[in-house]
Parts: C-alpha cells; structure tokens; sequence
C-alpha cells in the first residue's frame, strides 16, 4: 500500500516538474497572473491521473489483495469474536438459571 502511494506521489511530482518546465519554455500557458504554481499543480494532477490508471496498473492492482486480504481477517477475527462472546454469555445464563432452580426449594424468609 505504501509502496503505490509513494509511486504515485512520485508520478504526480514528475508530472508537475515536466508542465513546469513547459510553462517556464512557453510552450503552455502560464495562467493568469501570479497563478501559475497554481495552473502548473492542477494540471499535474491532471495529467498525472489517467498516467497512474496505465503505468501503475500492478502496484495498484497489489495494494487492493493487501486492503482485501486485511478486510478478510478483520472480518473473522470478528466473527471470533463475536462466537466466543456469545459463548460466554450463554455459558453465564446457564450457570444463573441453575442457581436460580437450586434456590426455588429453599424457604423465602423476610
């Protein structure tokens, strides 16, 4: 998971250093005013997206059997859980009806 985020960090600066450096050699606009960091990191972000669909198709691909896998054992280890508490609330019910059949022959005194 580390691995794809790190990746696609990457993919993303990459893509902001070239349309920079495009911007600084006026082969793309330079945004309006003092904006042009601003136009530079959108349009990095833009580019950057349908690139990382493409060229990072296997990390990404291995980061969800990570998530999935993660997901899997959450969901048993709770369904584990969830069977021994339950476990152990019937084992308690059972022990307070047979204290309370135990006492029903004793005489109530007040």
């Amino acid at each position: 998971m580390f691995r794809y985020t790190a990746l696609r960090f990457g993919l993303i600066v990459a893509c902001f250093g070239v349309i920079w450096g495009l911007v600084r050699l006026h082969a793309l606009p330079s945004g309006l005013g003092d904006s042009n960091y601003l136009w530079v990191a959108l349009l990095a972000l833009i580019v950057s997206a349908p690139l990382s669909f493409v060229l990072l198709r296997g990390p990404r691909e291995q980061a969800a059997v990570q998530v999935s896998q993660r997901v899997d054992r959450a969901r048993l280890n709770f369904a584990a859980n969830a069977g021994a508490e339950d476990a152990a609330d019937d084992a308690e019910r059972e022990d307070a009806s047979r204290e309370s059949a135990g006492r029903e022959g004793e005489p109530h005194t007040a």
